[in-house]
């Protein structure tokens, strides 16, 4: 088994970059979702109420982040130290630092709505739920998690039962894997070494919205797929619809595509079934 692709997403909900090697730190792989966009309330916003992200490109560059868009060009914006805005991200809320009037003007016009980006330093803690981390375990602005693991081989059984196949990158994973024994395996895996790297898998990933919308254009053409053919391959649990696997750093290092993949740990599945009623 071995890392098939990386990824990373500077800004939360815009697209991806894909990567050769990535240095994953304790909060997850460097440079990856320190960026947020929020709206007048302070509530981050995505993909899920504003699909039009999905078209704007984010590359990390020495003054901050440049953005650009089919329609709007690009932008350069300085990373900020001030002023800091009150944020919320699900259960969360943060003081971190608000980009500038251009900024906003240059999203708000893409999004239809008023909105503002931030930044968050590592310096500013975000604690992981603790039901599933430890004291100092630490995310950026990923939804819950430092790190998503996904597979080749769950991806293909998906596929095989898709009339519209979809790409990886539907599902936002920053480690994929591949040569598993078979699909799914992932679910009974509890730590997992890549190198120098040691990851503690935690929690099955509970898919949104947004994985039924077009990765490059955030448009959706097959209605709720692949959500409904994922819940029909019973892979629906408790807290969602299932693909992929959230999963805390142990170490700093360094990893690269075709690294070799190693189970320390593994054992019954996590995926707790939803009871039928």
């Amino acid at each position: 088994m071995h890392v098939s692709s990386l990824y990373r997403y500077p800004v939360k909900s815009m697209r991806g970059i894909a990567l050769e090697k990535a240095l994953i730190e304790p909060i997850g792989l460097a440079g990856d979702r320190r960026w947020m966009v929020v709206d007048e309330r302070g509530r981050f916003v995505t993909r899920r109420e504003a699909p039009a992200m999905a078209q704007i490109e984010a590359f990390e560059v020495p003054e901050g982040m440049l953005l650009r868009h089919p329609g709007q060009g690009e932008l350069v914006v300085k990373t900020p130290d001030a002023p800091l805005a009150d944020v919320t991200i699900w259960k969360d809320a943060l003081s971190i630092p608000a980009a500038g009037s251009e900024a906003t003007e240059f999203l708000s016009a893409i999004v239809g709505r008023p909105v503002r980006l931030t930044h968050k330093p590592d310096s500013i803690p975000r604690p992981v739920d603790m039901t599933y981390g430890a004291a100092g375990e630490e995310v950026g602005l990923a939804d819950g998690f430092p790190i998503l693991v996904t597979t080749e081989e769950s991806l293909a059984a998906l596929n095989g039962q898709l009339d519209h196949t979809v790409t990886m990158t539907r599902f936002r994973p920053n480690i994929v894997l591949s040569g598993t024994s078979e699909a799914w395996a992932e679910d009974c895996w509890k730590r997992i070494r890549i190198g120098g790297l040691v990851l503690r898998i935690v929690k099955p990933c509970a898919r949104c919205i947004i994985v039924t919308q077009d990765p490059e254009t955030g448009e959706r053409h097959h209605g709720n797929e692949p959500i409904n053919t994922l819940r029909q391959m019973g892979r629906q649990a408790t807290n969602g619809i299932i693909f992929g696997q959230n999963a805390i750093p142990e170490t700093r290092a360094e990893i690269a595509v075709g690294d070799e993949v190693e189970i320390l740990e593994e054992g019954e599945t996590n995926l707790v079934p939803l009871k039928k009623r």
